[in-house]
């Protein structure tokens, strides 16, 4: 594993754009204000463009390629076109399935579960509709938060609505899997529950 998600802080930036289809996303070091790692929708198909457009946009398939700035892919994120709840994908910089994220039905403020590659739970997903406000939790246990309020460094870099800090627990070993899943899954939340 990468030891970029051995950190426990990160700064998620979106790139926003007037008519803008794709989902981009670039991810920061709160402390030195330097790119880790870069989220884009590099293969967005002309249909699926013009359905990001209408009320189907929730939707429509979606293929997010986090990757170091240089170039080198890390992680894919994958969901085909969904009509009611989402089964998200993802992948290792092998191409290898190390997890994936079902959306729970009839969850209010949205949740889905973190499954590892033998669809066994290792975490789910809470939100608040109200507040921009999840945490990653396990029989009582919160391994990380994702919050639109930060008061630690980087608190200068939340500039729009579509900044937020994604902070994983130390408790969270280094090199564990749930890490990559739980990077991979902030970059669904919009997607997935928000759109």
């Amino acid at each position: 594993m990468h030891p970029v998600f051995n950190r426990n802080l990160f700064f998620v930036k979106e790139q926003v754009g007037m008519f803008k289809a794709s989902n981009n996303y670039d991810i920061y070091d709160p402390e030195t204000k330097e790119v880790i790692l870069e989220c884009r929708e590099p293969n967005l198909g002309f249909f699926t463009k013009m359905f990001r457009f209408t009320d189907y946009k929730r939707m429509t398939p979606f293929e997010v390629v986090i990757k170091e700035p240089n170039g080198d892919v890390l992680i894919t994120v994958k969901r085909g076109v969904s009509i009611f709840l989402s089964t998200v994908e993802v992948f290792d910089e092998k191409d290898q399935l190390i997890g994936k994220f079902k959306q729970q039905f009839f969850s209010i403020g949205g949740k889905f579960n973190l499954l590892d590659q033998n669809d066994s739970v290792v975490s789910t997903l809470k939100g608040k509709w109200t507040s921009w406000d999840f945490k990653f939790v396990k029989e009582g246990h919160e391994f990380a938060h994702v919050s639109k309020q930060w008061a630690g460094f980087g608190k200068e870099l939340f500039t729009s609505a579509d900044n937020y800090m994604l902070q994983i627990h130390e408790s969270v070993p280094e090199n564990n899997r749930l890490r990559m899943l739980i990077i991979s899954a902030v970059m669904c939340i919009d997607m997935v529950l928000k759109e």
